[in-house]
């Protein structure tokens, strides 16, 4: 929050789930292999050195983010089974 107050630009939260790369022989095998995911979360918290959350919105991002990222390990998990 401290760091939040000070900044004199724009400030994003922002969390992003891993990103899987895999390299296919053919063309075929390549378009049979989907991996998506919805588990984005990006909301700004200042514009233009103004605050726009309160503190405690900020600690809600954090649990909702710290949940995604469980949920993120999971699926890393399951990719390597």
């Amino acid at each position: 929050m401290t760091a939040l107050q000070k900044a004199t630009g724009d400030a994003v939260f922002k969390f992003e789930p891993f990103i899987l790369h895999v390299q296919c022989q053919e063309l075929q095998d390549a378009q049979l292999l989907a991996v998506r995911s919805t588990h984005c979360l990006e909301v700004p918290l200042s514009h233009m050195g103004q605050l726009m959350v309160t503190e405690e919105y900020v600690d809600f991002l954090v649990q909702i983010a710290n949940r995604k990222m469980e949920e993120n390990m999971k699926r890393i998990d399951r990719s390597f089974d």
